[in-house]
């Protein structure tokens, strides 16, 4: 595993980690943070071998943070963010994976640039953009969305708040076959400690959008692509948990059957998650050409 080190790309800075050979066939990584990626899947996928790269989206991490509660910049920009931070390492191509709000900006990236994406990994999201969901579509489960409204604020400033508020919020995301506690709390701290909190930056608001990805319900996410998902021309595996609450399955059986020639994984007993239990399975989706 390399350090991570600050890129310059599309205007900003871009906190990347590297894992694995740098002459090993790339993938890239996309979630909220580089930490949304379990330090060992990235560490098993090196030794397929795989050259892994994970980074922080803006305003999250050691990113470029400015505001996250009114971000300045579209999803399109984290679109155009990825593909420069690849050509910035030397990167013509990868196998590009997506989870939850990441696998937003993969599709984009597959659609608007293509000749960068060699293969598609879409992992727990959706065809559409934050809002509500299309007719044909799940919304979120009723009884997690009253959760989510009915549950008390953390102090989203206070480091211990914050873990307590993200172990219950992930008991709700789990699936069936429950979670790791232990495993989320050190994660959540995790995220907590590497955020940076500029000067004069509201350090609830930067705290909230690290955990839960706030910023991508403010941002515009301009113009509709779920339409255009017919034109992904890159190899496609769709990955989605049985029992996702926040993005149904529904969800990724509408990427799997709009998608050219995409497979859909299904995974019995998972939520909105990662757990170990199914990293296998991810890694060999991961390590396909």
């Amino acid at each position: 595993m390399d350090d991570e080190r600050l890129v310059p790309v599309n205007g900003v800075e871009l906190c990347v980690q590297t894992f694995g050979e740098s002459a090993a066939p790339p993938v890239l990584l996309i979630g909220n943070t580089l930490l949304t990626w379990p330090d060992e899947v990235c560490e098993r996928l090196t030794r397929r071998p795989r050259r892994v790269v994970r980074y922080d989206l803006r305003d999250t991490g050691r990113s470029t943070v400015v505001d996250p509660d009114n971000p300045g910049y579209t999803l399109r920009d984290l679109v155009t963010d990825a593909a420069e931070l690849l050509a910035a390492l030397g990167l013509p191509r990868a196998h590009v994976a997506g989870f939850g709000v990441g696998g937003w900006i993969a599709q984009l990236l597959a659609l608007d640039h293509p000749d960068r994406v060699s293969a598609l990994t879409l992992i727990a999201t959706r065809p559409t953009a934050p809002g509500p969901a299309d007719a044909d579509l799940p919304e979120h489960d009723p009884e997690l969305m009253k959760f989510i409204f009915s549950a008390p604020q953390p102090d989203w400033a206070d480091r211990a708040s914050v873990v307590a508020a993200m172990a219950e919020s992930a008991r709700h995301m789990a699936g069936r076959a429950g979670f790791d506690e232990a495993a989320v709390r050190e994660r959540a701290g995790r995220i907590f400690d590497r955020a940076v909190v500029p000067d004069g930056a509201d350090p609830a608001a930067v705290h909230r959008s690290n955990q839960i990805g706030t910023a991508f319900a403010a941002m515009d996410s301009g113009d509709r692509w779920r339409e255009r998902l017919g034109e992904i021309s890159a190899p496609t595996v769709v990955i989605h948990g049985e029992d996702d609450p926040f993005f149904p399955i529904g969800n990724g059986e509408a990427l799997a059957r709009e998608i050219p020639g995409a497979e859909l994984i299904r995974l019995p007993g998972t939520g909105q998650e990662l757990p170990p239990r199914v990293w296998e399975e991810v890694i060999a989706a991961l390590a396909r050409p």
